[in-house]
Parts: structure tokens; C-alpha cells; sequence
């Protein structure tokens, strides 16, 4: 096993007299002295005057010379190697401010195509774009957008209807977006509609009146969905879990009635932790989770 360890090296003096010589000579001599790892992050380059408002993703391109990042009102387009200039491929501000009726939650762009992009919006609405079309891409090429059921509309429909995420698949054929209560993947040679439709946490429905101010997941937990079965499960990263070799037990929720003893109630659910983000290693079953000030590393079972 390898082991890794830093030490400080203290210089320490002493006095060495010759005989034959009427001064001394003085030497340092390094001595280690064991202490706790630090590990320090620095930056390589900063990239200067990026943006007006708040960054919410940033998406290196695959020919891994140039980078987008985005906020509510634009997407940049930046070269790894020019830290003080970018060009704008994406502006939706209006003139008038009080004219605008949604931002942009999340960009990425395509792992395989250098010259497209998508990005999608509070209004529910995903924009793939090509850059060869124009410099200025507000003309998109594809738009993804699930007609709403007017049966089902709400005073909440807006609000859960947007986007906080999208991702490409690996083949860059399918599309991974996350609304307040679904995960849906879309194809993106059709635009009409999802391929399929999870819920995340659909039990919260009822509760909508009380989360108006609330994003994300909450009492940590974080599902996974198989495609395949259709089966799902419901995981919570805390640090009563993340003890070595610990197996995460699935955790279910009960809305109403009769709760079991590994149940745990909707309305005992700590809303004040909640799962911002995650990720997942491309080629292992490892996957990281963000809980607040909290990173989770989880594998899959090791012998």
C-alpha cells in the first residue's frame, strides 16, 4: 500500500570549530518533521470581465480549444489560451428589462460536434444551436418543449416547469434535462416530446405551497433510475452513511397513511438539506454527490 505524507523541513544550525582555524564555521542542516496532509488548489489562468450576472454552467468543447459560460441573459464563447477577451454566441436581454419573460438555467456543449450547442430556460424550453449557422446563435436550429395538459396547469406550473439542468449522453443522441419534479430524456431527432418521463419526487406535489422558495432535492436524499426495468431507487447521502465500505440502504417516503419502520414520513423531510449537484465517473460506477457543504464519493460494491 502506498502511502502519502508531507513534512515541514525546520532548518537547524550548529557551530563546527576547527583547531586549526581561529573562527568557526557555522552549517544548516534540513531535519523532516512529519505532519498532516494539505492539499492546495491554485489557479492556472483566470479568465477576467466574463460576465455581468451569476455563472450557472460552464461546458468545455470537444475539440478542447475553447469553453462556453454561461448566465441568466448570455452564453460566452471562450479560447483556453486568450484569459481577457471571449465572444458572445447567445444574448436574450432585451432592451427593456421589464420585457423579459425567462432566463437561461444551463448550457452544455455537444460531446462529439464542436459546433453545436444547447441551452435551456426557466420556461421549460431546451434551444440546441449551431454555431456555423451564425456568430449570434438567438436563432436556434432545434427546440425541445413538452406541451403542457391544460387540466394539469396550476399557479405552480411555471415554476416547476423549469429547467436546472441538461446534459448530452456520452453518443450525444439523447438529452438528460431535470425539472423541479421529473428527469426526461429527449431524442433529439424529436423535438415533440420526451422518450421517457421519472419522477423524481413526485410526493412533494402537495406540498408545492410550502417549497414555492425551495430548489433541488431535499434531506439529501438523490434517486437513480434503470432505464431498461424501469426500476428505481432512493438513496440518501448523510454522514451516518459514509463511514468506508458502508452500503447505502434505499429510503422510501411515505405520504400519508399507515408508515413501516424504514419509511420515513413527507412531512419529517429536512428541507434545509438538499442535493445541488451530482456527478457520475464516465466509465466506473462512481458517482459524486454535493450535499450543501458536504462531497460524497460513492462506489459501486467492491469485493
Amino acid at each position: 500500500m502506498l502511502h502519502v505524507f508531507t513534512a515541514n523541513i525546520d532548518i537547524v544550525p550548529f557551530v563546527v570549530s576547527f583547531s586549526n582555524h581561529v573562527s568557526s564555521f557555522s552549517f544548516q542542516v534540513p531535519v523532516l518533521r512529519p505532519m498532516d496532509l494539505m492539499v492546495e488548489a491554485t489557479p492556472r489562468r483566470i479568465f477576467s470581465n466574463a460576465h455581468t450576472y451569476h455563472i450557472n454552467s460552464i461546458s468545455v468543447n470537444s475539440d478542447y480549444e475553447t469553453y462556453m459560460s454561461t448566465d441568466d441573459l448570455r452564453i460566452n464563447l471562450w479560447n483556453l489560451e486568450i484569459t481577457n477577451r471571449s465572444f458572445n454566441i447567445v444574448d436574450i436581454k432585451p432592451a427593456n428589462m421589464e420585457e423579459l419573460t425567462e432566463v437561461i438555467t444551463a448550457a452544455e456543449f455537444h460531446p462529439n460536434q464542436c459546433n453545436t450547442f444547447v441551452y435551456s430556460s426557466s420556461k421549460g424550453s431546451i434551444r440546441l444551436c449551431d454555431m456555423r449557422t451564425s456568430a449570434l446563435c438567438d436563432n436556434h436550429s432545434k427546440l425541445f418543449e413538452e406541451p403542457e395538459d391544460p387540466s394539469n396547469r396550476s399557479f405552480f406550473s411555471e415554476i416547476i416547469s423549469s429547467i436546472s439542468d441538461v446534459k448530452f449522453s456520452h453518443s450525444g443522441r439523447y438529452l438528460m434535462t431535470r425539472d423541479y419534479l421529473t428527469v426526461k430524456v429527449w431524442d433529439i431527432n424529436m423535438e415533440s416530446k420526451p422518450l421517457e418521463t421519472y419522477q423524481v419526487h413526485d410526493y412533494l406535489r402537495s406540498k408545492l405551497c410550502s417549497l414555492v422558495l425551495m430548489t433541488g432535492s431535499y434531506n439529501n436524499f438523490f434517486r437513480m433510475f434503470d432505464r431498461n426495468t424501469k426500476r428505481d431507487v432512493t438513496l440518501e447521502a448523510s454522514r451516518e452513511n459514509s463511514k468506508p465500505r458502508a452500503i447505502l440502504k434505499p429510503r422510501k417516503v411515505c405520504v400519508g397513511g399507515k408508515r413501516r419502520k424504514d419509511e420515513i414520513s413527507v412531512d419529517s423531510l429536512d428541507f434545509s438539506k438538499k442535493i445541488l449537484h451530482t456527478a457520475w465517473h464516465p466509465n466506473e460506477n462512481i458517482i459524486a454527490v454535493a450535499a450543501t457543504n458536504n462531497l460524497y464519493i460513492f462506489q459501486d460494491k467492491v469485493n
